[in-house]
């Protein structure tokens, strides 16, 4: 009996051996195929990216292409294109906001900070007021009064090239102003001309009206009798330089005298002479032109005179182009010595903001 028993028990250990020799072998390969299982899953799921970065390299040949594809960046530019894809969708997708033409009827002048007492604007091309501001008051005009006092000389046809003297007569004994022109410079009609409507040169325009045949009350007469001419019955001219308030004028009849003297060339070249070198007395002297916009490369200037006294303010006419269009603007009683440049400026960006088109309408 004890000999079966240990053939028996023999047995069962063999067989016991055998099934954990089984189990152990299956335990122990289960974690072989799972490490073995994931590399491979690792490679499928970078391998779609690395698809796309080779791509989006052959479509862009910079530096940047080659960062994204470096190692370790490859999963942050992996999720960043389809992101960036996604935002441009959205971009596309997304509604367009009404674009708004604006009419200069829309835009109400009334809404502009003039600082000028008298303001007014003209096309040119309709003869429409677009900026209207006490247009008809009637206030003395300064030294717009020289566009007149060159309309004038030229009219009378006279030698340009002329040798006039400055003189004691010439001197300013109302306001007592200064000039950079001594007394006894000789000069032509021409420079004269120059000196007075560039940089408004009292003396000069005094010499062109005492040198006018018969004298300065002759000159005095034509001044009004071609302001009658022009149409401009509210306006009164007393002396050449705009020195006395008695030269008076109103917005609407100065914008009838601008349009006149841009039919002369030389009234338009002269008045908008940025600078100009002028030998006197065996000496060079620099003068300049009173109003700044003419250096300015944002303006579009064919007649420009400035204007000041104490009665008159600060004054400025123009003749211009603006947001292509003709326009004669004139500002009267202007205060604060850049505040006529301030206005000239917005008058400026209110029409180049509006629609000049078809959509006007009449006033």
């Amino acid at each position: 009996m004890k000999h079966p028993l240990k053939t028996a028990l023999l047995l069962g250990a063999l067989l016991g051996v055998g099934v954990h020799g089984q189990v152990l072998a299956a335990t122990a390969k289960k974690p072989a195929e799972q490490a073995a299982k994931k590399p491979v899953a690792k490679t499928a799921k970078n391998a779609q990216p690395v698809a796309g970065k080779k791509t989006l390299a052959a479509k862009s040949v910079t530096g940047k292409q080659a960062a994204a594809n470096a190692p370790g960046k490859s999963a942050r530019n992996d999720k960043a294109v389809p992101m960036r894809s996604k935002q441009l969708a959205v971009l596309a997708d997304a509604p367009r906001k009404p674009v708004r033409r604006v009419s200069m009827q829309d835009i109400d002048p009334g809404r502009l900070a003039l600082y000028s007492a008298s303001a007014l604007v003209i096309d040119q091309t309709t003869g429409q007021a677009l900026i209207e501001k006490q247009p008809d008051v009637v206030v003395p005009i300064a030294s717009i009064s020289k566009l007149m006092t060159a309309m004038v000389v030229l009219d009378a046809k006279l030698d340009l090239n002329e040798v006039i003297t400055i003189s004691e007569e010439d001197v300013d004994g109302l306001k007592g102003t200064r000039s950079r022109i001594p007394v006894s410079t000789t000069m032509t009609r021409e420079t004269a001309m120059l000196l007075a409507l560039m940089s408004s040169e009292n003396r000069a325009a005094h010499a062109l009206g005492r040198h006018y045949p018969g004298g300065m009350p002759a000159f005095v007469k034509a001044m009004n009798r071609k302001a009658q001419a022009l149409g401009m019955y509210n306006s009164s001219f007393e002396e050449p330089t705009g020195l006395s308030s008695n030269n008076v004028s109103t917005a609407h009849d100065l914008a009838r005298m601008v349009t006149a003297a841009a039919r002369y060339p030389e009234i338009r070249q002269f008045s908008t002479t940025a600078e100009a070198k002028v030998e006197m007395n065996g000496r060079i002297r620099d003068f300049g032109n009173t109003n700044a916009l003419v250096r300015s490369d944002n303006w579009e200037i064919g007649i420009s005179k400035t204007g000041y006294i104490s009665e008159a303010g600060r004054c400025l006419v123009m003749q211009a182009r603006v947001a292509d269009k003709p326009v004669v603007i004139v500002l009267l009683d202007s205060n604060g010595k850049m505040t006529r440049v301030g206005d000239a400026n917005r008058i400026k960006r209110w029409m180049e903001s509006a629609s000049l088109g078809s959509e006007r309408r009449p006033v």
